[in-house]
C-alpha cells in the first residue's frame, strides 16, 4: 500500500513512516525539506500520485493564535482538494482531545477549524484525537511557571506517549475509514498539576506546583471533562513513570 505521511519527519512522523515500512507499505515522508509544502502547494501533487492513504501529522511552526488558524487552513484547503483528484481512499489527520471544548485556545479552535475542513471534504477519512503527549509536559510547565513557582489546575488528563500515538496510527491508517473520530489515550488519568509535579520531581526541578483550579491551561480556562477521551478509547501500553525512567530527565 502506497501511504503519504504528510509531516514524515517529525516527531510522530518519523517514528510512524518507520513503522508502516516495517510492516512492508510504501511509504512516503513528505514535508518541506522532502520538497512537499502543503502551505504553498508546491510537489503535493507529485507526492500524492498513485497514494491510497494519506497520513497528515503536520503541525504549525508557530502557536500564536492567527498563525496557527492560518497554518491549518491553508494545508487543509490544499491538501485535501489535491488528494481528491489523486483519488487517495483514507485521510488521516492526528488531532487533540478536546479540540472543540477549549473555544478559549487558539490552538485548539485551529485544530477543530481543521476538523471541519476534513469532514466536508470528498476523501473518507478518520480524526484521531490524542491526549497531551508525555513528551509535553515540559512545555505545559513552562507554560504556567512563575519564577519559583508552577501553577496549573488539578484538571485531569489521560497523557499517552509519543511512540504509543504512531503506533496507533500506523494501525489506523490501514484500516477502513470510520468517516469519523477515534480517541487515544494513556493508561493513567492523572491531573494536570501532579502530572507535573512527578516531572519536575523526576528532573530534580526545585521549583513548586501549587495547585489551583482557577489557573489556566496555556491561557485557556479548563474543565474537568476538557482534556480527557470523551468516550471509549485506544489506549497506549506506556505508563508516565516507565517514560520517566526511560528518558531519565535530569535536573533544570
Amino acid at each position: 500500500m502506497k501511504i503519504v505521511v504528510i509531516g514524515g519527519t517529525g516527531l510522530i512522523g518519523s517514528v510512524l513512516v518507520t513503522k508502516l515500512r516495517e510492516s512492508g507499505h510504501d511509504v512516503s515522508a513528505a514535508s518541506p525539506s522532502s520538497g512537499v509544502n502543503t502551505i504553498t502547494g508546491a510537489g503535493l501533487a507529485e507526492a500524492l500520485q498513485g497514494a491510497e492513504v494519506v497520513v497528515d501529522v503536520a503541525n504549525s511552526p508557530s502557536f500564536e493564535d492567527k498563525a496557527v488558524m492560518e497554518f491549518f487552513q491553508t494545508s487543509g484547503r490544499n491538501l485535501l482538494p489535491a488528494e481528491a483528484t489523486a483519488g487517495v481512499r483514507h485521510h488521516v489527520a492526528l488531532s487533540v482531545v478536546g479540540a472543540d471544548l477549549l473555544p478559549d485556545s487558539g490552538y485548539m479552535r485551529a485544530k477543530a477549524a481543521q476538523e471541519e475542513l476534513i469532514k466536508n471534504a470528498t476523501t473518507p477519512y478518520t480524526i484521531v484525537r490524542a491526549p497531551q503527549f508525555f513528551e509535553f509536559t515540559s512545555s505545559i510547565a513552562e507554560g504556567a511557571a512563575d519564577g519559583d513557582t508552577v501553577r496549573l489546575p488539578p484538571a485531569p488528563m489521560q497523557p499517552i506517549a509519543a511512540a504509543d500515538v504512531s503506533a496507533a496510527l500506523a494501525e489506523i491508517a490501514v484500516e477502513k475509514p470510520v468517516n469519523g473520530t477515534i480517541e487515544l489515550a494513556g493508561p493513567e488519568r492523572i491531573g494536570q498539576d501532579d502530572l507535573v509535579r512527578q516531572f519536575l520531581a523526576a528532573k530534580q526541578d526545585t521549583r513548586q506546583v501549587v495547585t489551583d483550579p482557577d489557573a489556566g491551561y496555556f491561557g485557556a480556562h479548563v474543565t474537568d471533562d476538557a482534556l480527557v477521551p470523551t468516550g471509549p478509547a485506544r489506549v497506549g501500553g506506556t505508563h508516565f513513570a516507565d517514560w520517566l525512567a526511560a528518558n531519565q530527565p535530569k535536573g533544570a
